[in-house]
């Protein structure tokens, strides 16, 4: 699968070079061609980089790492986007003592707004830079999520199996709208990392427990109150 990295710094650099790994062709794009350049003589693997028009135009796959900044900020033509998978993987900025705004739009469905005949897909924001040094091994041995959403299911289909194969493990978090839902998870795990100093490694994961045997508490009840 071609991929193209838009915004070459710690995640899309992280993300980049795994998934070279895994035996994708990789476009580091950046402003400046020559930084785009860099990242790919430093992550090998048969990588390319330069600016960010020919890591879009090389990609059928687009990881989008430019908080805040829409396409027509980076981009000489944005049409280049039409049909392609565009992944969200950006949180808003933190705000002083993590006091969040409530999230009425996503930023994945503000980037989905602008371009409208991408594929956009939210995904790769619920964990620190750190986690995917641990990736895919011993990574899939903690079993940790990786929620994404998107109106198109064959596009976020893609992106779960982009997921599962550098260790992670994809949670179907259903339409595009629910990435407010994992964007404020995004904010939540922060909060755990840096406010409450659990460090990078904190992560967030769904965990399906076995069926109780025995419903000795007396079970799911519906609610007495009216």
């Amino acid at each position: 699968m071609k991929i193209g990295i838009i915004g070459s710094g710690n995640m899309g650099r992280s993300l980049g070079i795994l998934w070279a790994q895994q035996g994708h062709q990789v476009y580091f794009g950046s402003r400046d061609a020559a930084k785009g350049m860099a990242v790919a003589e430093f992550a090998a693997s048969g990588t390319q980089g330069g600016t960010n028009d020919e890591a879009a135009a090389f990609a059928d796959v687009i990881l989008w790492t430019a908080r805040g900044v829409m396409p027509k900020e980076l981009l000489s033509n944005t049409e280049v986007l039409n049909s392609k998978i565009i992944i969200d993987c950006n949180n808003q900025e933190i705000p002083a003592e993590f006091a969040y705004p409530m999230i009425a739009e996503s930023l994945a469905e503000k980037l989905a707004k602008v371009i409208p005949n991408a594929r956009v897909v939210k995904a790769f924001n619920t964990m620190a830079q750190e986690v995917f040094e641990l990736a895919p091994e011993p990574l899939k041995d903690y079993q940790v999520s990786v929620f994404v959403a998107g109106d198109d299911e064959p596009a976020k289909k893609i992106v779960m199996q982009l997921a599962e194969e550098i260790g992670f493990v994809p949670v179907d978090s259903g339409i595009l709208r629910n990435a407010r839902l994992v964007e404020g998870l995004g904010d939540f795990i922060r909060l755990i990392i840096i406010g409450q100093q659990q460090g990078s490694y904190a992560t967030i994961s769904v965990n399906i427990l076995p069926t109780a045997q025995e419903q000795r508490l007396g079970g799911r009840q519906a609610s007495a109150l009216k």
